[in-house]
């Protein structure tokens, strides 16, 4: 079984990009360009206070390289464009592997026997400190991002638990938020109870999120904040109060900016 944290290397942030640098990190990530004038910029300016402000891990052999700090930077930064970097307050550190996790895990069942077995994740976001990232380096895919995924579960553990309703501003209806998100979550459960019963796979292909998202509220509103951000329309045609309230939450309005 082979260890998370073995043989991790401290990255040093990237000294400022050129202008050319940043447009070919943000080529391959075309969901970036989605907001009004100046977004591109402010993300930028964002990404390097994130930057600044974490420590690059690079392990099982990875070497971090000014492209890949850069790509996880910007998408990291998305979901705080307008929040702040503090947003991410309480953790410093984010370790990135080449590809898939393997992770020790224990278990005890109903009988109080304690089960050990290896989880293989591509990424976590976890409660006692560090992001871990598999670099996949496969570029765009509208229908996952595990970076902006992890990284709203650390808003969501913002207040000291992950439960789908992250420290929401005053102006935003905490009752109404729980609403919202539970209505859609039993919902997205009922879609994907139907599916099991019938065996067809190919119907897995139509849910508007992905199935990971009926495993916990808190997973609901990971996978629903990724897809607002890389597929906003699928989002709102699905579940348009819970992309109301990201937008509020998030301070972002990506469908008004996403090609349809």
């Amino acid at each position: 079984m082979s260890n998370p944290f073995r043989a991790l290397l401290r990255r040093r942030p990237p000294t400022v990009p050129t202008v050319a640098h940043w447009q070919r990190i943000e080529h391959a990530l075309p969901f970036l360009a989605w907001g009004p004038p100046g977004h591109t910029q402010a993300l930028r300016e964002r990404a390097m206070q994130f930057l600044a402000q974490k420590e690059f891990f690079g392990a099982g052999g990875l070497t971090l390289t000014d492209d890949i700090l850069l790509a996880i930077a910007l998408q990291a930064a998305l979901p705080v464009l307008h929040l702040g970097v503090d947003a991410y307050r309480g953790w410093v550190g984010v370790i990135v592997y080449p590809g898939e996790i393997c992770i020790a895990r224990e278990e005890m069942d109903e009988y109080g026997v304690v089960h050990e077995y290896t989880d293989i994740v591509c990424g976590e976001a976890r409660e006692d400190g560090p992001v871990l990232l598999g670099w996949q380096n496969e570029g765009f895919d509208p229908q996952i991002n595990v970076i902006v995924h992890e990284f709203a579960h650390k808003l969501d553990m913002a207040d000291g638990i992950a439960n789908g309703c992250p420290p929401l501003p005053a102006q935003i209806s905490r009752p109404r938020w729980a609403q919202a998100f539970a209505a859609a979550f039993a919902d997205f459960q009922r879609r994907c109870d139907a599916i099991e019963d019938d065996e067809d796979d190919r119907a897995w292909d139509a849910l508007p999120l992905d199935p990971y998202a009926a495993e916990h509220p808190a997973e609901f509103f990971a996978v629903a904040s990724e897809t607002f951000f890389i597929a906003p329309h699928r989002l709102t045609a699905a579940y348009p109060e819970v992309y109301q309230h990201l937008s509020a939450f998030y301070q972002q309005n990506p469908a008004a900016y996403a090609p349809v």
